[in-house]
């Protein structure tokens, strides 16, 4: 199973940036993906989590919601978050993360062992 992100880079403090993940590989469709940030020296943040198929509304935590958005893509396994408003505070290291096809759940989504596989994962840098 590969988990690959793409997008993010750098952005001014209020604007925006979108980055993207697709998982391949033997895997069944229709997996909840979940969306992880990273400082160094700190701990993986759950920011996101979509399952790829279905209605299921997603979970967001606190910090981002509201300002993050989490879609599905047009393509199986695919998902989007749109990243508005970007505040200094979110440059991290962005990851994409599914597991075996156990589901999330609300209670865990936000967990990072709930995931077995992870993206490289891709930098946002916001400046003030």
């Amino acid at each position: 199973v590969q988990v690959v992100e793409s997008g993010g880079g750098s952005a001014e403090a209020g604007g925006s940036l979108g980055l993207s993940c697709a998982v391949s590989g033997e895997i069944a469709s229709g997996v909840c993906m979940g969306w992880f940030r990273q400082i160094p020296g700190k701990e993986r943040e759950g920011l996101a989590a979509i399952y790829t198929t279905g209605s299921t509304r997603p979970w967001y935590a606190d910090s981002v919601k509201g300002r993050f958005i989490v879609s599905r893509g047009d393509t199986v396994n695919t998902v989007y978050m749109q990243m508005n408003k970007l505040k200094p505070e979110d440059t991290a290291k962005y990851y994409c993360a599914t597991n075996k096809g156990y589901g999330c759940y609300s209670q865990s989504w936000h967990y990072a062992s709930s995931y077995d596989y992870w993206g490289q994962g891709t930098q946002v840098t916001v400046a003030s």
